[in-house]
């Protein structure tokens, strides 16, 4: 599997205050001229939501994989489409929160952000 980065503009659809444009390049570059359309993406505090378009894709077929900041998605080999794709967003994701959903051909992820713990801790005065 390779991964490409290019430069890409701002987009409308896509938050530019918090988010990381390692993440904003790699998703252009992933999916612009690739299999399908650029996906949209929206970024708030709690979570990224991607919308994939993936036309003739079962939801059988569908395979998503997600390691610390890491999402793979791809269809299995006997899939009659494949599709394959992978990137790494800015943060790890709470795999609990996640949710995905395939309706007429477009898939939905809605990736929770894992809220870092605090390591803050009060010390008590003698």
């Amino acid at each position: 599997m390779s991964v490409f980065f290019a430069p890409v503009l701002p987009s409308e659809t896509v938050s530019t205050r918090f988010f990381n444009p390692r993440f904003q390049r790699f998703v252009n570059a992933a999916f612009v001229g690739a299999q399908s359309a650029a996906p949209r993406v929206q970024d708030d505090d709690k979570a990224w939501t991607v919308s994939l378009d993936v036309p003739g894709v079962a939801r059988e077929d569908l395979e998503i994989n997600v390691e610390g900041a890491i999402v793979r998605i791809q269809t299995r080999q006997e899939a009659s489409r494949q599709y394959k794709a992978a990137y790494e967003l800015p943060q790890d994701i709470d795999v609990e929160a996640t949710t995905a959903r395939l309706e007429n051909g477009v898939l939905t992820l809605t990736l929770a952000k894992q809220q870092p713990a605090s390591r803050a801790r009060q010390i008590p005065v003698a």
